[in-house]
């Protein structure tokens, strides 16, 4: 419901509102332009002829659909709030503010360039993630260096001794990525089994150690603010941190299980694998269990209901990705569509639930400014109706195709087992965009007012620990 007395908070800076707004606009721009393109390629999986141009066939606007979600609505929703999460607990504006904007326009030169040539066919093969030539990655890598600079700075100027959770995760992300994208980009890992084992290990990564650690970061924020009441455990959000750190960088071989890579780093990643557990429960029952007693808050807000689907998305497909791990499960899923089912419910189910709650929680406290709660609900719905039709539907898919395949059925057998879940992973995602495109509409409608109060004060957002 709307708050009619609700203005900008006092101790948000002008600059900081401006540029954390700029961040989610653009991120919405790249989420509606990204998932259009991944509608054209789920509707040529079950209508080959629909727009039949070179540059918009399957090969080609598949890579351009994941980069542009990835690189553009996911890390840069993420980026945006991170930013301004760790100037709130901090205390303090925004370190450099045109810094921050200058990594936002290098990231959307980088995010233009990619689309322009994935879709004119120039890329570097079949390098899930890192189709991109390596001029765009420099230029997105100094872009991540830049942001994640201006975090650590502000950070680091902070007003108080201690370094509140949330910020744990985020300046964690920072501070991965640029060795996980520098390692993926290495010319002497690029053929052979080599290339194998950097696939498994950038694709994964990427979502454990950036998109997640920012997720859970601005989480550790946005939660307990919107509730009133601290987290429940600080000690758990540093467990889930460090245990994290631990057991996700050897987690990406399971992809490749039975595939030619060494028996021992399949067997490795199985047992890191399971032990992700920890951190995944540890920071999807910690935040779940601050929710305690808060039904009637989780009823009345329009930003909590996306944090509550999206903790269960990271328990559920976290817990899923564990199972899939085991070679008496891989040997049905291996390859399959079920491992596009389980990206969807983590990427969209996990992350981008998690930023549109954070969106609609966070930035009516920065603008001042509400969206309709009507049009926050059709979003919510749309979205989670579109997405549980998705994955539903693509994990059938992979489960048919499976089971042709270690029955000695031919290839073919399989794609027409799996062809009728095609058109309900269509309908899903059509529900999807239309979601997005309200959406927007609620982004332009929080957009921030001519004048926002000045000048920071000593006073926080959160509750910050001893």
């Amino acid at each position: 419901m709307r708050d009619p007395r609700l203005v900008a908070a006092p101790s948000t800076d002008a600059p900081t509102a401006r540029v954390t707004f700029e961040y989610l606009a653009w991120a919405t721009v790249w989420l509606l332009t990204g998932t259009t393109i991944g509608l054209i390629a789920s509707i040529k999986l079950h209508w080959p002829e629909f727009l039949p141009f070179a540059w918009l066939s399957f090969g080609r606007v598949r890579p351009a659909h994941t980069n542009l979600v990835l690189f553009g609505w996911s890390s840069l929703v993420l980026v945006g709030l991170s930013l301004y999460v760790v100037s709130r607990t901090s205390r303090v504006p925004l370190w450099n503010p045109r810094l921050a904007r200058i990594a936002l326009w290098l990231w959307n030169l980088a995010l233009l360039g990619g689309l322009v040539t994935l879709l004119a066919g120039v890329n570097r093969g079949p390098q899930e993630y890192r189709e991109w030539v390596w001029p765009l990655a420099v230029i997105l890598a100094t872009a991540v260096l830049i942001a994640g600079f201006v975090a650590y700075r502000t950070v680091a100027a902070r007003t108080l001794p201690e370094v509140y959770v949330s910020n744990w995760y985020i300046l964690g992300g920072f501070c991965y990525l640029p060795i996980l994208y520098v390692t993926s980009y290495l010319p002497f890992y690029q053929t052979g089994l080599g290339n194998t084992v950097v696939q498994g290990y950038y694709m994964h990564n990427a979502m454990g150690m950036w998109f997640t650690q920012l997720a859970l970061g601005v989480s550790y924020y946005a939660i307990p603010l919107l509730l009133g009441r601290p987290v429940y455990s600080y000690a758990l959000g540093v467990l889930g941190f460090w245990t994290n750190l631990l057991f996700y960088p050897l987690i990406g071989a399971h992809h490749f299980i039975f595939s030619p890579t060494a028996w021992w780093l399949q067997s490795t990643a199985i047992l890191f694998s399971v032990g992700m557990m920890v951190p995944v429960w540890a920071g999807t029952g910690n935040l779940l269990l601050t929710f305690k007693g808060s039904s009637g808050a989780v009823r009345r807000s329009y930003a909590l209901p996306f944090f509550v689907t999206g903790l269960i998305g990271y328990g559920l497909s976290s817990t899923q990705g564990t199972i899939e791990a085991f070679r008496s499960a891989n040997i049905y899923w291996h390859f399959t569509n079920f491992t596009v089912g389980h990206s969807h419910a983590t990427m969209y189910g996990f992350i981008a639930f998690i930023a549109w709650g954070a969106v609609y929680g966070l930035v009516p406290r920065l603008t001042g400014r509400e969206p309709n709660p009507l049009a926050v609900g059709v979003h919510f719905w749309l979205a989670l109706v579109g997405v549980l039709t998705y994955v539903i539907s693509i994990s059938v898919a992979g489960v048919l195709q499976g089971f042709a395949w270690v029955s000695g059925q031919s290839f073919i057998a399989s794609v027409i087992a799996a062809e009728p879940m095609w058109l309900w992973r269509t309908i899903g995602g059509l529900l999807m965009v239309g979601s997005h495109v309200v959406f927007a509409a609620n982004v332009w409608a929080m957009r921030p007012q001519r004048v926002i109060a000045p000048v920071p004060s000593p006073g926080g957002a959160v509750r910050i620990p001893a």
